[in-house]
């Protein structure tokens, strides 16, 4: 047997698991019941160390071609479950038996299927707001140069990103990567997402009753429009006329508020002016989350990071005496230390599963404003703080590891 691992500090070597029994076998007291999407394999959740991992049987060829694209995944900044290793060599004891491989990634805390997001409707226009982050995702693989051949949301968990879903690829058996994918490719992965959701729609339809009176069929096609409204924002090459000095920051600054930065851009002169034109593989999603964590160390969602950063604004305008400027550097300093940690150090241990810190802080700052409105004035954050913890936080169920609650197939 031979137990291949990404070496990280803090993670475990894998070494005392039954890996000569499949999957289906191991004894309860080694399996934790987690909710998961609908899948062709055998898939188990451990906990070893405090942290949890799911373990997944496949072929060997296809163990170790999934593995090697995760790694690409992550190279590339695209959201997806992080590989940690592959076990291989398992043979049955006494009988011989060769058994499947078995990758082995990190559960992916505070996500959802989208069974449970549907179950549950997290938030406020839920199917919008889950084909919203499929679409984006879609975009992401492909801007990255993957063809990922099995798009669809079973294959796809879901975390929440300050009123709205962020998206997180899981599965890659069929995925393959490009220098950079040709109109078709994504014309073929777009075909295969349309009628996986429209499925997988009228499955969910059936299993938890009908969310909303939308018709799966216009939902399924409904991805292809965002998307390709999207993708032409992202990549469509404009021209400016020969005055238009700001069109280039103009078109990089709509981006930015898309949450994308583009690494390059190339700039055509003629004589009508100039087109900017902006390659697929240069696009790279992020742009809040890298700036909030260059200035406070956070690792947060895009939307959330953008919430952040307009509360560390807020608090800049707050601090700064007339004639004395502060730095964004230096407020971002003084709000991590005086108002975003003390209110994360507030919650009581037993409901930090409840909500990432980020999360929790955007919702923290929706319930201090609501307060705020009641009260006719501005109510502060130690007063909110405790306010969402007895009122709403209590109330929650646990996100950062989801128990299954319904019948799950292998």
């Amino acid at each position: 047997m031979k137990i291949q691992l990404l070496p990280r500090s803090g993670r475990p070597d894998f070494l005392d698991f039954p890996w000569s029994d499949p999957l289906e076998e191991w004894p309860r007291d080694r399996v934790v019941d987690v909710a998961r999407g609908i899948g062709r394999h055998v898939v188990r959740f451990v906990e070893c160390e405090g942290s949890l991992y799911a373990l997944k049987e496949l072929p060997p060829e296809l163990a170790e071609r999934e593995y090697r694209l995760l790694r690409q995944l992550a190279e590339a900044g695209v959201p997806a479950v992080e590989a940690v290793g592959i076990v291989g060599g398992r043979s049955r004891t006494g009988s011989g038996e060769d058994l499947p491989a078995v990758l082995i990634t990190r559960y992916l805390e505070f996500s959802l299927p989208s069974r449970l997001v549907i179950a549950r409707q997290p938030v406020p226009d839920l199917l919008d707001r889950v084909l919203d982050a499929f679409a984006e995702q879609l975009v992401r693989v492909h801007l990255a140069g993957f063809f990922w051949g099995d798009c669809s949301l079973s294959n796809t968990l879901f975390r929440r990103d300050a009123g709205t879903l962020a998206a997180y690829l899981v599965d890659t058996e069929t995925a393959a990567r490009h220098g950079e994918l040709s109109d078709g490719q994504r014309a073929y992965d777009l075909e295969i997402a349309e009628e996986n959701v429209y499925g997988e729609l009228l499955d969910l339809e059936q299993e938890l009753g009908p969310a909303q009176s939308r018709d799966p069929l216009a939902l399924a096609a409904d991805v292809r429009r965002r998307y390709e409204r999207l993708w032409s924002e992202l990549t469509a090459e404009e021209a400016f006329a020969p005055g238009e000095r700001n069109g280039l920051h103009r078109r990089l600054g709509r981006l930015n508020e898309l949450g994308f930065d583009a690494e390059e851009v190339e700039l055509l002169t003629s004589g009508d002016g100039y087109r900017v034109r902006v390659r697929p593989n240069v696009v790279e999603l992020g742009h809040h989350r890298r700036r909030l964590a260059r200035l406070t160390g956070l690792d947060a969602q895009e939307n959330q990071a953008r919430r952040l950063l307009g509360d560390v604004a807020a608090y800049r305008r707050q601090i700064e005496q007339p004639g004395h400027p502060i730095s964004e550097a230096a407020a971002a300093g003084r709000w991590l230390a005086e108002v975003f940690e003390p209110a994360i150090a507030a919650v009581p241990t037993e409901l930090c599963g409840k909500r990432e810190p980020a999360q929790l802080f955007h919702e923290l700052l929706d319930h201090r404003w609501y307060l705020s409105e009641q009260a006719g004035r501005d109510v502060g954050v130690t007063e909110a703080v405790g306010s969402y913890i007895e009122t709403v936080l209590r109330r929650l169920p646990d996100e950062k590891s989801v128990v299954a609650d319904f019948s799950e197939s292998a």
